[in-house]
């Protein structure tokens, strides 16, 4: 097998990024990587022509790590809430998915998520916490807290019993605030 060099004028993720020089073999530079105009001959022209675009790409590429991990300090702390119909077993009547959690996060924090970054092995079919993995760039990755609560229909709510339903659902927010608390201040007394 042989061995060429060429210059990458794309990022190609199992690759390289643009401007760098890579080896590979013969056939997958003449055959694919030349022919898609994904990479170039390292000639001193060449080089000296991407090298603009390298230095550029690589400031791109510390804005978005920078970008990503101020994302995962502000959703890792946040708890996004649906209130969606539910059958009698807590069932929900439609599904919570990735599109919904995008477009939530979308709407409170003003920040762009593409769909295809959140991990879930299912929709969200039924009510309470449930845990949701967003990648953000990379490595960087958060696991963030979706919680399902039943919608009140306020046609045939009973006052007095939403009004306990409402103090039950407070209590168990405050509880799991203060679990939470409890958790994040373990972590960090064991990180001293």
């Amino acid at each position: 097998m042989v061995i060429v060099k060429v210059l990458l004028i794309t990022t190609i993720e199992t690759l390289g990024h643009v401007g760098e020089v890579v080896d590979v073999s013969d056939g997958y530079a003449r055959n694919y990587l030349l022919p898609k105009r994904f990479a170039l001959p390292p000639t001193a022209h060449n080089i000296e022509r991407y090298a603009k675009a390298k230095s550029s790409h690589a400031a791109d590429i510390e804005v978005r790590a920078e970008k990503a991990q101020r994302l995962h300090k502000v959703l890792a702390d946040r708890t996004l809430v649906f209130i969606r119909k539910a059958h009698d077993n807590d069932r929900l009547y439609g599904s919570v998915r990735a599109e919904h959690i995008v477009a939530q996060i979308e709407e409170e924090l003003h920040e762009h998520i593409e769909a295809s970054r959140v991990q879930m092995k299912s929709p969200i079919e039924t009510l309470g916490p449930h845990a949701v993995t967003i990648n953000l760039y990379k490595d960087i990755s958060v696991e963030m807290r979706v919680r399902v609560d039943e919608e009140v229909d306020s046609d045939k709510a009973d006052p007095e019993k939403a009004s306990l339903d409402e103090t039950r659902l407070d209590e168990a927010r405050l509880e799991e605030t203060r679990l939470e608390e409890a958790r994040l201040e373990e972590a960090h007394f064991g990180e001293d």
